[in-house]
């Protein structure tokens, strides 16, 4: 602000007024800080501060249009143009344009003589030319965008030289100048520019083809003056032969012009513009674009053919769009889509995605041009595959016949696959590769089928709420009809045989085509959802599609499946379209519908695998029967079994074997049907999932999870869209990455002892290996010497397949464990499925313990990503679906007395766990338990009781109130909780902790009530225990919860036997050694301001007389320790307990300061004076005494070290009551109370170390207060009657009865003074 007020007298105008008038000056300084505030604002950042800064400005200029403020506005703003912060010249050089459109009375010419004197280009220095520069250029700026420059036709002149001038300093404004200037020019009238162009615009053609900016302008004359143009230069052909090079070079220019800002250059595009309509689009395209700059090898200039492309399109008539689509430009974009794959490397996709979307939202009447677009785009190929992805977002700009003639296109393509149509190319790594395998049309011809197959199903996906009811089943239609069936002979009433192969259709492309049409199936399953009237007949697309399918079988001449059915699995198939009938007439029930669902998906699954669907859809059948209420049907084979499992265990084992399989839309359908039957579970059914999710059974049973070769193979063989064979794929590269890695140390780790022995037996059979004598035997002959090569050659052979066969068993294994994992992943879904639908059941508490057991595992060992994913989930499901939820079970029945030694057993798990992060989920298992049982309204449980009361084996007494509907059997979870509270506290390296106990006080304050006894009998006891409880119950304390379980008088005693407890622990403090010591020394206090909120909020009384002695007795302690480590937080929370007991903090004196002052100098010059104290001047001068110097706190100053204070009493400066003064934490009194033991005068001398000063306000002003006693000095006691005393304490009996406190005051009414009175009575003497 200082800055600011320094800039004030810079405003002029001031001396030229009447100076007979200081009102006036008064006024403009009264507004100049206001004013002057606008100028920093523009220079800001911020845009909408800049923007409310300039409208401010001109609002208050707009009231003083001939003032002095208009004048230094426009001289600050000039200033602004040329300083050093590049992000301010904008700022200025935009206000003062709006200023000048704002006030049209200010010339232009004038402004513009302003900004050239200030910025001088012929005087400026070297280090200032710079900034010199663009203040002259923004200053020209700023004429132009008030909309003035143009109607004055001399400022117009005198900019146009200017920027001229400006243009040769390239190095530093590079091409602005250039644009500026055609910016200009492209505004004025056509008479002002055939006057202004021989002066801007060269005659000659080499010097126009020399640079963008000079063609632009060429460009531009000959747009709006082409006469004077012609005049001036002549007739110029610029796409002639000979020009054709210099536009090449003119291009790449402006190409490098725009490397850093990524846009066209609008040279371009006026080029492209001229050659359309001079009809020349074909020569320029050609020789100029794809001949000159793409050949350049130059990736600027190939990104201005890039977007040159783009810009054209809309511009372009169909035949030039063909030219355009096939040419050398579009083949090369698709090679840098191929090869821009690192994440650094500039990527111009999504630009070309935004240029075809502008042009496809912008034509949506010509379905012509964006087929011809769209069908263009998807032709470049790199052998075979598109570049384009497969899930392009630019479709859902086609318009629907646009759409249709795209579909067609595909499927055609799909048919028959034109090659020769293709724009295709091959990388430069691609032809470098020998392999001809990777160069024939089978494999382009693959390529091309599988990305037609699932860009068919991303349309569908991306548009399937837009698109035609007819053409989503045309695609639904293709793609069930090309993955399952074959054509043996066409036939009129199925249009799909109708269509031939050019090239057969191999067994890869099929797979690719059963796995598109699975994700097809997902997305209509979705649709279904969001939007069930699209759907025909209200029936969903699965049902439709197995219409369609069913018709397909039942053309057996015509069509047959790639597998065929035998005889069992057609009779499976009828029956289940006979269940679907039957499922009609209960089509108002809501698990019908999903057992609709589940019945069409299995249904559909039989033709991809029929072996495996041909029994479940049979279990199915049967399961839907019994859960409808009907009896199922007898087996003509099979004799009924008496002990046949419910239905509901057979669909369970159903919907876990779906889950086995990696189908996203089978995860979806089982959490959906098991939805709908969670409510009829059974313990058997529930305990089959968790089975599965067991950690010590699953991985012993091999039928849990599948994980043959077949089920790796069709792993492997899944499309990409499944993000569960992606997962595989990508751990199973990890483990070959690693294995690679790690081979030589796994090689050296295969060596056993049997292959060494093995190889010195070769050895010594070859004499190869000699004993002792080796040195007298003859070297080995030639013959032996090969005979003992291929011994070993075929022993080291026969190890590396040994240690080839151990390493793929371990890989198999990995795999399988994987493989098993990740089906447990897909379990999970049905017990979060479970806990979420029905929390109230009973079986939901059967999961506490498998789901802590999977966790308990997998945080010792979740070191892979899976397991972190399995243990998230579980835990997940565990915390806040479980523990967390509204809902639990009320009705209990019989399980209470099991559920009480649940509790009971995971509360002793919690306190054996190695780590307080598995505890935790013991605990909170144990706190549901409870909430539980207490919210259980089981008559059971009561009647229980009550046998056990009468019999007399349970002596405690029967629960009245809320508690008499209650399972929860107080007394045992009493006994529980208390032993892991003792464990807690007593344990060193206890997994418990804080929050755990806080916990189970909120949630259960009765619980807590009990337990409260053992944390008050800790308070004394050793360090850590101590430190615990006290912390505890500072926490407990203050819960809302507890104390609305006790009456006041319990209250009233609890608070007592707290205070008593920590008055003994506070009896040796200061006395700390250890950190654990000290630790123990805070926790003591923190509990005691604990108490203090406690009774202040709750209005108790309680008796602080002992507690302050105690206090009082430790204060020269912990005095001494005052410098140690950590002391001070222990110092302020005894500061604090004392100013609550109305005992102050004295002021320290400073090390070394003289103690007296002399008798010629005030004790307040000799005194420095403290921050944030009141300052000398504003204090009241206090009196001297006759006999010596008074100290500033009004004491008699000590002479000495060992010297005594005066003995004597002061004389009273006033005839007002004695005013209360504290010294070294001594409490002052309002009179003397009989009984009260006075101070004894002659105690010993405090020393200089310990001597502190203590000033209240009302001693700051001089009042005089009695004589101190040192603080190392105990009180003499008087004897005291023992009745209502426990101890000896400091007062006597009527000051102990004044000491109660009530500490609604914040004071004890013994130890308060009148001294705010008293300092409000003196402040107000005091005033002026």
């Amino acid at each position: 602000m200082g800055s600011r007020e320094l800039a004030e007298p810079l405003s002029p105008g001031e001396a030229t007024q009447s100076g007979a008038r200081p009102a006036d000056r008064h006024g403009l300084l009264k507004h100049s800080r206001e004013f002057l505030d606008f100028f920093w604002d523009i220079a800001k950042p911020e845009q909408e501060t800049r923007l409310a800064a300039t409208e401010k400005l001109l609002e208050y200029l707009r009231g003083r249009p001939k003032g002095s403020e208009m004048k230094y506005a426009l001289k600050r703003l000039i200033t602004g143009l040329g300083v050093a912060r590049e992000t301010a010249r904008p700022c200025y050089s935009l206000a003062l344009a709006q200023l000048l459109q704002s006030f049209e009375d200010l010339p232009l010419c004038s402004i513009l003589q302003q900004i050239q004197e200030k910025y001088d280009l012929r005087e400026v220095k070297k280090t200032m030319l710079r900034p010199a520069l663009f203040a002259n250029l923004f200053g020209v700026l700023a004429l132009f965008q008030s909309g003035r420059l143009v109607k004055d036709q001399e400022a117009l002149m005198k900019s146009v030289k200017l920027l001229q001038a400006l243009a040769q300093y390239q190095n530093h404004l590079q091409e602005q100048p250039g644009k500026a200037l055609l910016d200009v020019l492209s505004e004025v009238s056509v008479a002002t520019l055939q006057e202004i162009l021989p002066e801007v615009l060269k005659a000659d053609l080499n010097a126009i083809l020399s640079s963008p900016e000079q063609l632009e302008l060429f460009l531009l004359a000959q747009q709006k003056v082409p006469s004077k143009l012609k005049k001036l230069v002549g007739s110029v052909n610029l796409f002639s032969d000979e020009n054709v090079p210099r536009l090449v070079n003119v291009l790449k220019m402006a190409a490098a012009s725009v490397k850093k800002d990524r846009k066209l250059p609008a040279i371009a595009l006026d080029l492209l513009r001229l050659a359309l309509k001079e009809d020349k689009f074909p020569r320029f395209w050609k020789e100029v674009v794809e001949q000159g700059l793409l050949k350049m090898q130059f990736w600027p200039a190939s990104y201005l053919c890039f977007r040159l492309l783009g810009a054209a399109l809309p511009l372009l008539t169909k035949e030039q769009l063909q030219l355009v689509l096939r040419g050398d430009v579009i083949r090369h974009y698709g090679e840098h889509v191929c090869t821009a794959k690192l994440p650094k490397q500039f990527k111009f996709a999504p630009e070309m995605e935004d240029y075809v979307g502008t042009f496809l939202e912008g034509c949506p009447d010509d379905p012509e041009r964006q087929l011809a677009v769209l069908v263009a785009f998807s032709s470049v190929t790199n052998q075979g595959l598109p570049v384009a992805p497969t899930f392009w977002r630019v479709v859902r700009f086609l318009s629907p016949p646009a759409l249709r003639g795209y579909v067609a296109w595909l499927q055609d393509m799909f048919l028959q696959p034109d090659l020769d149509s293709l724009v295709d190319f091959s990388t430069n790594n691609q032809k470098k590769a020998q392999d001809a395998s990777l160069h024939v049309p089978e494999r382009a011809v693959f390529r091309l089928r599988k990305w037609i197959i699932f860009r068919l199903v991303s349309i569908v996906d991306s548009l399937h709420l837009e698109m035609e009811e007819a053409l989503t089943a045309q695609v639904a239609r293709f793609c069930l009809f090309h993955a399952f069936f074959v054509t043996k002979k066409p036939t009129s009433q199925i249009p799909e045989t109708k269509q031939p192969f050019s090239f057969p259709l191999e067994s890869q492309a099929r797979e690719a085509a059963s796995s598109a049409f699975f994700s097809l199936l997902q997305t209509l399953s979705t649709q279904l959802k969001q939007a069930t009237d699209q759907t025909r007949g209200g029936q969903p697309w699965t049902y439709h599609l197995v219409q369609f399918a069913d018709l397909l079988l039942n053309h057996s001449h015509n069509v047959t499946t790639v597998t065929p059915f035998s005889a069992q699995q057609r009779q499976a198939w009828d029956r289940m379209l006979q269940t679907l009938k039957e499922l009609e007439a209960h089509s108002s029930e809501a698990r019908a519908a999903a057992f609709q669902h589940l019945l069409l998906l299995v249904g559909i699954h039989l033709l991809k695998s029929p072996a495996e669907s041909c029994d479940l859809l049979g279990d199915i059948q049967t399961c839907i029967r019994k859960s409808l209420g009907e009896k199922p049907r007898r087996s003509r084979t099979k004799a009924i079994d008496p002990q046949e499992p419910p239905w509901v265990e057979v669909l369970v084992e159903i919907l876990l074997a779906l889950l086995a399989q990696p189908s996203h839309l089978m995860r979806q359908v089982a959490r959906s049907v098991f939805g709908h039957i969670c409510s009829q579970l059974t313990p058997r059914a529930l305990q089959l999932i968790l089975d599965v999710l067991n950690p010590e059974t699953s991985e012993d049973e091999d039928h849990v999870v599948v994980t043959d070769d077949s089920d790796e193979r069709r792993l492997k063989g899944a499309e990409v869209k499944s993000e569960d064979g992606e997962d595989n794929r990508g751990s199973e590269s990890e483990e070959e990455s690693e294995g690679e890695e790690s081979e030589e140390e796994e090689r050296d780790g295969d060596v056993d002892q049997g292959f060494r022995e093995q190889l010195m037996t070769v050895l010594q059979a070859g004499k190869a290996l000699g004993g002792e004598d080796s040195e007298d035997e003859e070297e080995l002959g030639d013959e032996a010497m090969m005979a003992l090569d291929q011994s070993l050659a075929s022993l080291f052979a026969e190890q590396k397949l040994r240690v080839q066969a151990r390493r793929d068993e371990k890989n198999k294994l990995q795999k399988e464990k994987a493989l098993r994992r990740d089906f447990q992943i897909r379990v999970l879904d049905l017990v979060e499925v479970l806990v979420t639908k029905q929390p109230e059941n009973a079986l939901v508490l059967e999961l506490l313990e498998p789901l802590l057991s999977i966790i308990r595992r997998s945080l010792r060992s979740s070191s892979s990503k899976q397991e972190q994913d399995f243990l998230h989930k579980t835990a997940r499901i565990f915390t806040h679906h479980l523990c967390r939820a509204r809902r639990y079970c009320h009705d209990l029945g019989e399980r209470a007395e099991a559920l009480h030694a649940q509790v009971e057993r995971l509360v002793q798990q919690a306190g054996r766990q190695p780590d307080s992060a598995t505890a935790l989920y013991h605990f909170n298992a144990s706190l549901y338990l409870l909430r539980v049982l207490k919210g259980s309204t089981a008559e059971g449980c009561v009647r229980e009781t009550r046998e056990k009361q009468k019999a007399g084996t349970d002596p405690s007494p029967v629960p009245t109130g809320p508690q008499a509907a209650s399972c929860l059997d107080l007394n045992l979870v009493t006994r529980v909780y208390s032993s892991a509270l003792s464990s807690f506290l007593t344990k060193r390296n206890s997994p418990l902790t804080v929050p755990m106990f806080l916990s189970l006080f909120s949630r259960h304050p009765v619980l807590c009530k009990r337990l409260l006894p053992i944390l008050v009998q800790h308070v004394t006891g050793p360090v850590r225990p101590r430190h615990q409880a006290c912390l505890l119950l500072q926490k407990a304390l203050s819960l809302r919860e507890v104390r609305s379980c006790f009456e006041d008088p319990e209250w009233k005693q609890l608070m007592g036997q707290v205070l008593a407890k920590v008055t003994e622990n506070l009896r040796v403090l200061g006395e700390a050694q250890t950190k654990a010591e000290h630790q123990q020394a805070l926790s003591s206090l923190e509990l005691l301001s604990a108490l203090f909120r406690t009774c202040k909020q709750e209005k108790l009384t309680l008796d602080l007389t002992v507690l302050l002695g105690v206090l009082q007795g430790q204060q020269q302690s912990l005095q001494q320790g005052a410098h140690s480590t950590g002391s001070s937080r222990l110092h302020d929370l005894y500061w604090q307990a004392m100013k609550t007991l109305g005992v102050q903090r004295p002021k320290l004196e400073k090390k070394g300061a003289k103690e007296v002052p002399s008798a010629t100098q005030s004790p307040i010059s000799k005194k420095r004076k403290k921050k944030g104290f009141l300052p000398e001047t504003k204090k009241r001068k206090k009196r001297k005494s006759e006999d010596g110097t008074l100290a500033e706190d009004g004491t008699p100053a000590a002479t000495g070290g060992s010297q005594p204070p005066s003995t004597g009493r002061k004389k009273r400066n006033r005839t007002k009551a004695k005013v209360p003064a504290q010294a070294n934490g001594t409490p002052a009194t309002k009179s003397p109370a009989p009984g009260t033991p006075t101070l004894s005068p002659s105690t010993a001398a405090k020393s200089p170390k310990l001597q502190k000063k203590s000033q209240k306000p009302s001693q700051v002003n001089g009042a005089p207060r009695p004589p101190v006693e040192p603080a190392g000095q105990k009180q003499p006691q008087k004897a005291l009657p023992e009745k209502g005393v426990v101890g000896k304490s400091p007062l006597s009996a009527p000051a102990r009865r004044k000491a109660r406190l009530s500490l609604v005051s914040r004071s004890p009414s013994l130890l308060q003074s009148g001294a705010k009175k008293k300092k409000a009575q003196l402040r107000k003497a005091g005033k002026p």
